[in-house]
């Protein structure tokens, strides 16, 4: 079993550490978070009513890429994802310049989380219509692989269009790095079976509380007769599962488990090593 971490759930002042430590540790993957902005308004999202937002907005936002660029330059190891970019949001020339840079400052060893995202506020802000937010997910997807593959690209689609360009150079793993897609809705799980490498999961806290998603999943995948294909299922599950119960992920198909071994910021570190230290037999790269 593959295990990986996220920064988010974690003070943004130990990020480095965490990633170093991580990588020391024997941790397979690291994961930051992505937004452009947090309203004040939480109209339009799951929040209008009163419910308590995942993030206050004054929670400090980082350029992904960026950053992950800074945590390769001292890291050795571990590999460096996204969950989830908002890659729709972005240009996909942009995006994909971008991240061709981390995975090539890296050694390789870099994973993009991406989805459609859920808060409209925030594609309005960017001058973005919301509704529109899958369609261009599903277009960025396409080209943003073209150009980490292929020599040179036209492209000509509903949001996004240019002459023939060369993009050099291309990113360190060949054909690019896996793009995985984030999401549980009917079309976040079609979208992943049709145009992702992998999927990643929202927090659960059991098997039995994602077997509905996995189970769609491998249906949509048979469909798009892709079942023969590598595919990489990430599940979030915040509270480690006894070492015990990883046969069954493996057999439902699960490779990575994202947790947060962690209650408090100030426990990070020492939690992280007591996991390393319980689960290191079962810790692969």
């Amino acid at each position: 079993m593959k295990f990986g971490i996220t920064l988010s759930h974690t003070h943004v002042d130990i990020w480095t550490d965490v990633a170093v430590a991580g990588d020391e540790l024997g941790l397979e993957s690291i994961w930051m978070p992505d937004h452009l902005v947090f309203p004040l308004d939480m109209a339009g999202t799951p929040y209008a009513d009163g419910g308590e937002p995942p993030v206050p907005p004054e929670t400090p936002l980082f350029d992904s890429p960026a950053y992950l660029a800074h945590l390769a330059a001292r890291t050795t190891h571990v590999r460096l994802g996204t969950f989830v970019y908002l890659l729709g949001l972005r240009h996909p020339l942009i995006a994909a310049r971008a991240f061709a840079t981390v995975d090539l400052l890296s050694g390789g060893r870099l994973e993009l989380g991406v989805g459609a995202g859920w808060l409209e506020a925030e594609w309005r802000a960017a001058g973005v219509d919301p509704r529109s937010r899958g369609r261009r997910l599903d277009e960025s997807i396409e080209v943003t692989r073209r150009l980490w593959r292929d020599e040179e690209i036209e492209h000509r689609g509903t949001f996004w269009s240019w002459e023939p360009v060369r993009f050099e150079p291309k990113p360190r793993q060949v054909g690019g790095p896996p793009i995985l897609v984030g999401g549980e809705s009917a079309r976040a799980l079609r979208r992943a079976a049709q145009l992702g490498d992998g999927w990643m999961s929202m927090p659960h806290d059991s098997l039995a509380s994602v077997r509905a998603q996995l189970d769609r999943l491998r249906t949509e995948r048979i469909a798009a007769h892709r079942d023969g294909e590598r595919f990489e299922v990430t599940v979030c599950i915040f509270e480690p599962p006894p070492v015990r119960e990883l046969a069954a992920w493996e057999a439902a198909g699960v490779d990575r488990l994202i947790v947060k071994p962690w209650t408090r910021t100030r426990d990070t570190i020492p939690a992280l090593e007591r996991f390393a230290a319980d689960y290191r037999d079962m810790m692969s790269r």
